[in-house]
């Protein structure tokens, strides 16, 4: 089978600025889930060093929406590292792999996308993904270098590099197998769409999340079987949705989008539940260990932690929009939301349960809203917010902080009470 993308991209100046085996493996290896596998990757970065030859670090995204959300960005923040210790990035779009949609973590079909959709898509999200990574160390290829030549032979020819056992040994294809549900010809080809994008640009390292697990390691048997030395699979952990149930999507709402303007992007990171601050700071934020230490320590000896989510904040907002934006974020939160004399003076308390509440049922039963269906209205509105932060999924369940204001349209305002 040709390689219609060999060749390109492949040049390089050498290694800027490399940082000795150690601190890099420090860098790279930071916050993340699982290595396939980690003496590859110390072999592979090593050689990087020694050959004077930058490592070629892979991320596929495929265009679904326009939005990039904050949960997309913990990978391209591990290509940053990987910039920043002197390697090349390759960001991949999925212009053809998007018309499939990826079926892997999904119990049921996903509805296909039409090229033009993709491609419009496509266009906002290389700006987003640049607001933290190195452009002068990132390549941008569209999977269209290489499919848009595939023969009919040319796809069959890549089937025959896998095999259907090998395709459902993936524990989505065979529940839904198993289930009666439907399972596409075409779902199953698209591990091998993103496994032959390793091939076409002849990839080292792949970064993703732990539900692209299965789909990266087929790029490794891929280059094996195709004579290229296999990847390191780099998998980072699922960043928690606003919601703290479900991983963070723009089709569960529980997202905060990288285009999000500071304000609403501070709000929403105050919203979080307190469990979720530490993970944050990890992921969200990209802290290093001893700033996360030392939060872990603040929260054990009893600070507010409202404290430290203004601190994660204020990360999230200047990675994204400058550190400017994000004083000017929090100060406005502080003084909209949280200052005292910016309260009605009539305030009433409302008493919930320790655990986590429906916000749903506490606007309902506080009288903040008529009945059910205005009070879905005013949240897939954006007219909740818990301490500044918008509820945006009205079936939200979070936990209160002792005094947490709850603020449901223009005028109606609860101060939450916890039981003991």
């Amino acid at each position: 089978m040709s390689l219609p993308a060999r060749g390109r991209g492949l040049k390089h100046e050498g290694i800027k600025s490399v940082l000795p085996l150690n601190e890099q493996m420090d860098l790279i290896t930071r916050g993340i889930a699982e290595i396939v596998s980690e003496e590859e990757l110390e072999e592979r970065v090593a050689e990087a060093i020694r050959t004077n030859r930058p490592l070629r670090v892979k991320y596929g995204i495929d265009p679904s929406g326009k939005d990039v959300h904050i949960g997309h960005m913990v990978p391209v923040s591990k290509m940053r590292d990987f910039q920043d210790a002197g390697h090349q990035g390759v960001i991949i779009i999925g212009d053809y792999t998007g018309q499939i949609g990826d079926p892997t973590g999904l119990d049921e079909s996903r509805p296909s996308l039409t090229k033009e959709k993709v491609l419009a898509n496509a266009a906002t999200y290389v700006d987003q993904l640049m607001k933290v990574l190195d452009r002068a160390k990132t390549e941008v290829r569209y999977q269209t270098e290489w499919f848009e030549g595939f023969t009919l032979v040319d796809t069959i020819q890549l089937g025959q590099k896998f095999t259907l056992a090998q395709m459902l040994s993936h524990e989505t294809f065979a529940k839904r197998l198993n289930e009666g549900l439907p399972l596409g010809m075409h779902e199953v080809m698209y591990p091998m769409l993103m496994a032959y994008d390793s091939v076409a640009i002849r990839a080292d390292v792949e970064l993703g999340g732990m539900e692209q697990r299965f789909n990266i390691l087929q790029g490794r048997d891929l280059q094996r079987a195709m004579g290229q030395r296999p990847q390191v699979a780099v998998l980072s952990p699922m960043l928690p949705g606003l919601d703290g149930a479900e991983k963070m999507g723009k089709s569960l709402g529980n997202y905060v989008g990288v285009n999000d303007p500071p304000a609403d992007m501070f709000g929403k990171i105050m919203s979080i539940r307190d469990d979720l601050l530490v993970p944050y700071l990890t992921l969200a934020a990209g802290a290093s260990p001893e700033v996360v230490n030392e939060a872990k320590a603040r929260l054990e000896s009893g600070v507010n932690p409202m404290e430290i989510k203004r601190q994660l904040g204020r990360a999230v907002v200047a990675r994204y929009h400058g550190d400017e934006a994000a004083a000017q974020a929090e100060a406005e939160f502080m003084g909209v939301f949280s200052r005292r004399d910016q309260l009605p003076e009539d305030i009433a308390d409302l008493e919930v349960g320790s655990g986590p509440v429906r916000i749903l049922q506490v606007i309902v039963e506080g009288n903040l809203a008529p009945s059910n269906s205005e009070a879905r209205r005013l949240i897939q509105q954006g007219g909740v917010t818990l301490d500044g932060g918008r509820i945006t999924d009205v079936n939200a369940e979070v936990l209160v902080r002792d005094g947490a204001i709850l603020k449901v349209g223009k005028r109606r305002f609860a101060r939450l009470r916890v039981k003991p």
